[in-house]
């Protein structure tokens, strides 16, 4: 039986790799991490056939959950276990197939229990999408 003190903690760093290794939709929609620093995370993606819509244009759950995904990693990075408690994004621009797109969700302020995030999701230097998002905080921190 593992003990207490056998356990590892995650460093900053290596939560969001972590969590990737465990997330098996963020692994199908094929999200790599480009950057990690505490309170930040970067990643990008690119849109398959599977991911349009009737249109022929990426369905808007696809930058949600890439957004969603970024935001996610960027507010474990703090080592303390964080949830999504809401969540909203503008759709400014349509994708197409092939498109590769980049994420960046950044910490913007942070409370005892609850942080505040944006998320710019671009293509090339364009932005194609606006993210915000607030995570609760819990006690529990990363480890193995």
């Amino acid at each position: 039986m593992e003990k207490e003190e056998d356990k590892k903690v995650f460093s900053a760093l290596e939560i969001p790799h972590h969590m990737l290794e465990n997330d098996a939709f963020s692994q199908w929609l094929g999200i790599e991490i480009v950057e990690v620093q505490e309170g930040y995370c970067k990643v990008q993606m690119q849109i398959r056939k599977e991911m349009l819509n009737s249109m022929k244009k990426a369905h808007g759950g696809i930058t949600y959950s890439l957004a969603d995904t970024a935001f996610g990693f960027a507010t474990n990075t703090m080592g303390k276990k964080a949830v999504s408690i809401e969540t909203s994004i503008n759709h400014i621009e349509a994708l197409e197939e092939g498109d590769v797109l980049v994420a960046t969700s950044q910490l913007k302020s942070m409370k005892n229990k609850l942080a505040f995030y944006t998320v710019e999701i671009h293509l090339e230097e364009k932005l194609v999408a606006l993210f915000k998002g607030v995570a609760y905080r819990a006690s529990a921190v990363w480890e193995d």
